[in-house]
């Protein structure tokens, strides 16, 4: 009887639902490399993106943060009606034990199914896990590029040595005046472009 109270353990649910923490509040805010590198020079002609603007107003980047966001509940809801039924079938065969209802080779043969459950869902898990991964992998690199032709595009008539990347929760910048703030520009360039990717469609 052990055994099966061993395998409830070790598919708790908080283990189940680990996923928001992996991806919602870790990689999805920092996986996406969205500046140039910051550089300095005496004399420099600079100008700056404010990240935190660009990230609440990139209708694309926040169409995919609400879409990974629903996939990865979606995910945490399959999984957890997957638990919720070896919980309840290992419940059961609890119950019958106690009341001496099932034989050595029926219980055994139980204890080897919920087993198997068991790898069954978590290879599920591994396999949604990596899935979810490499989506975002694949959007934030296409992120990456759109803003790289966005900015390359921008400087042909404004000429900046730098573009550098501002952000209020932290950066390399501590201090901007904003008159060297093309965030709208380069906002509007990144949704103007995502509008006619959408239209070729």
């Amino acid at each position: 009887m052990k055994n099966i109270a061993t395998i409830l353990s070790i598919l708790s649910l908080v283990g189940v639902l680990a996923l928001g923490a992996l991806y919602m509040n870790g990689k999805d805010k920092n996986a996406a490399p969205i500046a140039a590198p910051v550089a300095t020079g005496t004399g420099s002609n600079l100008a700056y993106v404010d990240i935190d603007s660009l990230e609440s107003q990139y209708v694309l980047l926040k169409t995919k943060r609400e879409d990974f966001k629903h996939r990865q509940e979606q995910m945490e809801n399959e999984l957890q009606r997957s638990y919720g039924q070896m919980q309840s079938d290992a419940n059961e065969i609890q119950k019958k034990a106690q009341a001496n209802t099932l034989t050595q080779s029926e219980y055994e043969g139980a204890q080897k199914r919920l087993m198997q459950m068991q790898q069954t869902l978590e290879s599920r898990k591994q396999s949604l896990t990596e899935q979810l991964m490499k989506e975002q992998e694949e959007f934030n690199s296409d992120l990456k590029k759109r803003l790289d032709q966005i900015l390359a595009e921008y400087n042909k008539t404004h000429n900046y040595d730098f573009i550098l990347s501002y952000s209020g929760s932290g950066s390399a910048i501590l201090y901007t005046k904003g008159a060297n703030n093309i965030t709208k520009d380069i906002v509007d360039g990144l949704n103007e472009a995502a509008k006619k990717d959408e239209n070729k469609k």
